[in-house]
């Protein structure tokens, strides 16, 4: 019994030992609970810590175009499929797809059939009816004619003289004629063919002057002037330059984006209609800076932007506006005149902290060459 006591007051003297440890123990520090407080902890943090070490350039300002790129294709002006106004048979087709036409160049021929009769007949018809009239007339300044009858005659006369344009008309439309300069893009009938008035013939398209057509977000809209440079590379490789001819005033309901076209030349019709091109419009000249593709980052806003570094060693993140691309980098606008941006290290750092600066060797001078 006595040793079962003695057990049990060591056991109670160390529960008593340990609940008293708790109150003597420090008491732990409370949390931030706002986020100013867990902002002002981290900078405390940093503070403690020797900054983060970057690589930073210094870039200046300067005088270049702002081009705006846009995605299009090139598009043919005018697209006509030639028809038939009169019914007949086909008996001469003498072009194929592919060929070059000028224009009042023959593309189908029908049969004349009774046609030349028929222009003949009208043409004696109104000789006919011209003398009737002419007579009537006399009798009339004679008193032996009334104004009915001499109504009557001139208006068969009339009908004589309409009747022998028609007959000419006719006998002409026997010949399906190219209406402008351009190539022939498809045939739609064949020698021996029976053809009725708006029977196709052949589809001719013209391919010069070319259009490049594409669609300007409606941000950018103000910046597109009629008759303003512009030039397109298209996917085939071929650079060409041309000016805008036309710009869109209603938008895309789904898009709110604006039509617009610039003319190139195109004398020996080999650009083909319908080829993807990158459209770039020079719209005005505008202060700005060449850097690196890999220096552009997105804020928490989702923002594109620099970070740079201001005179204390602190980082700033500058909201900034893509400009124009080359060879050597993107143009951009948003920054100081003379900015120190971060080349390396940028994704390791944050707007407001302080860091530890290596300043390297500044951008290629290139860009001196793009801009003069």
């Amino acid at each position: 019994m006595r040793s079962t006591y003695i057990t049990s007051a060591i056991i109670a003297v160390a529960v008593i030992l340990w609940l008293g440890s708790g109150l003597l123990r420090e008491p732990r520090p409370e949390l931030p609970q706002t986020i100013t407080e867990r902002n002002n902890l981290v900078a405390t943090q940093q503070s403690d810590r020797a900054p983060t070490r970057v690589r930073a350039r210094v870039i200046h300002a300067q005088d270049t175009n702002r081009t705006t790129t846009i995605r299009g294709q090139t598009q043919n002006k005018r697209t006509v499929i030639t028809r038939a106004q009169i019914p007949g048979t086909l008996v001469s087709r003498p072009v194929e797809r592919g060929d070059v036409v000028q224009k009042g160049d023959l593309l189908c021929r029908l049969s004349v059939d009774d046609r030349p009769a028929l222009l003949a007949e009208a043409r004696d018809t109104m000789a006919q009816e011209e003398i009737e009239f002419e007579g009537s007339q006399r009798l009339s300044k004679e008193g032996f004619q009334s104004e009915t009858a001499i109504a009557q005659a001139k208006t068969r006369l009339t009908s004589a003289k309409a009747r022998l344009m028609q007959a000419r008309l006719n006998s002409q439309r026997t010949e399906i004629n190219a209406p402008f300069d351009g190539v022939i893009e498809d045939i739609h009938v064949n020698e021996g063919d029976y053809v009725t008035p708006g029977t196709g013939c052949a589809t001719v398209v013209d391919l010069d002057p070319m259009l490049v057509v594409g669609r300007v977000p409606e941000k950018l809209v103000d910046r597109f002037k009629p008759g303003g440079p512009a030039s397109a590379r298209l996917s085939t490789g071929v650079n060409v330059n041309g000016a805008i001819t036309f710009v869109g005033r209603l938008s895309d309901p789904a898009t709110r984006t604006y039509a617009f076209e610039i003319q190139i030349d195109n004398p020996d019709y080999s650009i083909p209609s319908g080829v993807t091109a990158t459209i770039k419009v020079q719209t005005g000249r505008v202060r700005a800076q060449q850097v690196p593709p890999s220096v552009l980052a997105l804020n928490d806003d989702g923002q594109l932007g620099v970070r740079a570094v201001d005179d204390d060693g602190i980082v700033r993140f500058h909201i900034i506006d893509v400009i124009s691309d080359d060879d050597y980098g993107v143009w951009v606008s948003g920054l100081p005149d003379v900015a120190t941006i971060i080349t390396v290290g940028q994704e390791l750092v944050v707007h407001g902290e302080v860091v530890d600066v290596v300043l390297t060797e500044p951008l290629d001078q290139a860009s001196t060459e793009r801009t003069a």
